[in-house]
Formats: structure tokens, C-alpha cells, sequence
């Protein structure tokens, strides 16, 4: 008896998946918890896992394709089972996404990249016209290499299938020695500029679609109210620069804790006295929940993910460093688990690293509440005494939803969590 494997939803925002790799071939022997494939999502790249022991029959979509929640991927059986009645469809790209991908001299696909080569030439792939005659066809990550060392994708023979340029034709032109002999187009690596990027006009990728609707979503059925408050900086400062002293003379354990590492952790302990902030909205009824699943927001190549620590309120500085650092190299290599992006109930969003003063963040739902961290700012303050010297500040924005949360509750949370980060040692007793 045969077992028709489907594409699985990964991810609640998830609507359509990409097959990037298969990792099984037909004919070949599979069992129980072998990983059949790689899929990528809109967040994140994940492994398709078999739970049927048999033989692959037949695969219903091919590298590339991209394949809607709950259609066929491939067919497992017996050996020799007739399987000729499920016919692979084609996927077939809608006219406008047609027109978009067909440019002229560089490639427009604004996708994350993926660093797989194997997949086979589909209508996903990015398409542009030569210098000379004739369509060029390039993966993700060639286009991408070109694009970012000013390549000219005409010029090269492509070695993939069909004659698709992959990543290994590109990356020899990137070399210094070959660039003496290349063509006059091919130069060093150069940053996007006005001229470059200027009348394209570049698909929307699946990451960015889901950005766009929910943020969308957020600021047209969330009534936001924000509130700021500007805290002195030096103290935990001063903190992190004495733990991370510390931390560095024991070398069996993280070497380096962030600003946004304590910060992260004096919000979940500020929620336990300002619970009414950990709390979600629903027609019928306001949930408070009785624990703190922290999100962050991570800046990957295509947008943004919001990873999120569980149980951050019972876990200490270390903790929450390790488990932050994870999910970061996660985020940023798209490995991320549904789990690992999902069921936050507060989120912590950080542009100080970026030199950002002060910027109100949108709510991620269901949560009641965003923070927002700018820079630390040095700048005249007046100490206690009423005497001016040089300090550094840092400003705090909390965005909140009013159907869950009152200024007064919203003042008491950032008043709470401006005295513990004015106030770090404090930490230690909570």
C-alpha cells in the first residue's frame, strides 16, 4: 500500500514550500525518521522527515519547485508497486512573476539565497538576457555573487543542468589572480549605490510577503499607543564590562555577554511584577500567560525573523546569552524550527547597534506589547546633585496594544524595567 507524502505546514504563516534538495533518490530504500528532503519556507529552511518504511517510488515535485501546504512531494510503497496514476505537475510561475524575472544585464530575484547547487532549472530560476544572444539561466546564490562583484553572467559557461550557472562558475572570477584576465566588467566587490539599483523592478520574496501582511495586519486591527522613557546608560554598561572581565578568565564558558543580553533579561523578570503586560487579546476573552516566551528581533538577509527563548523568566544571564547567540546563528543560516519562531508573549526589538536613538516598534501579535532599545548616547546629564558632567543615556520605547494595555500599565512596565537597568546588580536578587 502506497503512502503519498505532502507538503507539511512548517510554519503558521507558511502557504507554499520550496523543495530544495532531495536527499533520497528513486528506488532507494527508505525507512522511519530518514530525512527526505530540505524544504524552505518563508522564514527558515527545514528537513522533511519520512515516517513510512518502503521503497521511494516516485518524487511529484523537483528541486526548485515551489509546492503548496498539503499537495503530493513524493510517493512511498513496495517495490515494483504501480504508481503510474500519480503524474508530476508542473509548476508553472503566474504572468506577472513571468515578466519580472525576465531583465536585462543583472538579475533581479531579491530571495534569500540558498547556498544548495543541485537544484535542477525550473521557472523559479533567475533569468536575464546575455550581452550577446539568447536567455542566461543562474541560481540564487550565482546571481547573487555576481551582482554583489559586478559579474557578467554572459560571459560565463554555465556548468548545471541545462547549462544553468552555478555557484562554482562564478567564484573563480571572484578570485584576485583571475580578475588581471578577466573582462573590464568584472571588478572588486562594491556595495549597492542609486545607479545600481535603480530602475528594476525586483520580485517580492515569500519572506517579505509574510513581513508585509502581518506588519499590515498589526497596524490595522492593533490600536497601538507609545510611550518613551529615557534611562541612564552607564550602569549597565559598566556591568557588562565587568561581567564580561570576568567571563573571560574562564574559558569553559560563553566569553561575551551583549547589552541586549541583560536587557533581555530585565524584561523577563520586570513582567513577573507587570504581568498584565504578558498578555494576548481574543474576541471573547484576554489570556495571561504564566510564563515569559521571550521573541527578539534578528536582522537576516531578506528581513526580519523574531526568534524566541522560553521560559526566559526561571532562566539566568548565561542562559539567556546561550540561548540568544543560538538562535541567532540559527536565524541567520535559516535553520530555525517552527517551535523556535512561534508562541512568543513579549518581544524585544534593539536598533542601538545600528545608532539609533529612539524608534517605536510594531506590534508582533498576539503580543500586547514591543519594545524598542536605541543607542546609548553620550551627552550632559545632571547627576542627583544637580551638578551638569558628561553621562550617556539610552532611550526605551514600548509600543503596546490598549485593548490589553492602560498608560498606567505601560508607564509602570518601563519605569520598573529603566530602575533595573539603572540599578543592575539588582538582577542577581530576582
Amino acid at each position: 500500500m502506497s503512502t503519498v507524502i505532502e507538503m507539511p505546514k512548517l510554519s503558521d504563516t507558511m502557504s507554499v514550500g520550496t523543495v530544495v534538495k532531495w536527499y533520497k533518490s528513486v528506488g532507494e530504500t527508505v525507512s522511519n525518521g530518514d530525512i527526505l528532503a530540505e524544504i524552505e519556507t518563508d522564514k527558515a529552511t527545514m528537513e522533511l522527515e519520512n515516517f513510512d518504511d518502503g521503497v521511494l517510488l516516485k518524487l511529484l515535485a523537483s528541486e526548485g519547485d515551489e509546492v503548496e501546504i498539503g499537495k503530493p512531494l513524493a510517493i512511498i510503497g513496495e517495490d515494483g508497486e504501480d504508481v503510474s496514476g500519480f503524474e508530476v505537475t508542473p509548476q508553472e510561475p503566474e504572468p506577472a512573476q513571468q515578466a519580472s524575472t525576465e531583465v536585462t544585464k543583472e538579475p533581479t530575484d531579491d530571495s534569500v539565497p540558498s547556498d544548495k547547487e543541485t537544484a535542477v532549472a525550473t521557472s523559479s530560476e533567475v533569468m536575464t538576457e546575455g550581452a550577446h544572444t539568447g536567455r542566461i539561466f543562474a541560481s540564487p546564490l550565482a546571481k547573487k555573487i555576481a551582482l554583489e562583484r559586478n559579474i557578467d553572467l554572459s560571459v560565463i559557461q554555465g556548468s548545471g543542468p541545462n547549462g544553468r550557472i552555478i555557484k562554482k562558475d562564478v567564484l573563480p572570477l571572484t578570485e584576485p589572480n583571475s580578475r588581471k584576465s578577466s573582462p573590464p566588467e568584472i571588478t572588486s566587490a562594491k556595495t549597492h549605490t542609486t545607479e545600481s539599483l535603480g530602475g528594476r523592478a525586483v520580485p517580492v520574496s515569500k519572506m517579505r510577503t509574510v513581513i508585509a501582511r502581518r506588519l499590515l495586519e498589526s497596524k490595522t486591527t492593533i490600536p497601538h499607543f507609545y510611550l518613551q522613557k529615557e534611562i541612564n546608560s552607564e550602569p549597565i554598561g559598566l556591568a557588562r564590562k565587568s561581567i564580561n572581565e570576568t567571563l573571560a578568565q574562564d574559558s569553559s564558558t560563553i566569553t561575551k555577554v551583549s547589552i541586549n543580553d541583560l536587557i533581555l533579561l530585565a524584561c523577563a523578570k520586570t513582567i513577573l511584577r507587570v504581568p498584565e503586560i504578558n498578555s494576548s487579546w481574543s474576541e471573547s476573552e484576554i489570556t495571561y500567560h504564566g510564563n515569559v516566551h521571550l521573541a527578539f528581533g534578528v536582522a537576516v538577509d531578506d528581513g526580519l525573523v523574531t526568534p524566541v527563548i522560553r521560559n526566559a523568566e526561571s532562566l539566568d544571564l548565561r542562559s539567556i546569552s546561550e540561548s540568544a547567540k543560538l538562535l541567532i546563528t540559527k536565524s541567520r543560516s535559516k535553520k530555525l524550527t517552527p517551535d523556535e519562531m512561534s508562541g512568543s508573549t513579549f518581544t524585544v526589538t534593539n536598533l542601538g547597534m545600528f545608532g539609533i536613538d529612539f524608534f517605536s516598534g510594531i506590534i508582533n501579535p498576539p503580543n500586547a506589547a514591543i519594545l524598542s532599545v536605541g543607542a546609548s548616547i553620550a551627552k550632559p546629564v545632571v547627576d542627583k546633585n544637580g551638578t551638569l558632567r558628561p553621562g550617556e543615556t539610552m532611550t526605551l520605547g514600548l509600543s503596546c496594544d490598549h485593548r490589553l494595555v492602560d498608560g498606567a500599565i505601560g508607564a509602570r512596565f518601563l519605569a520598573s524595567l529603566g530602575s533595573l537597568l539603572e540599578n543592575p546588580a539588582r538582577l542577581l536578587v530576582l
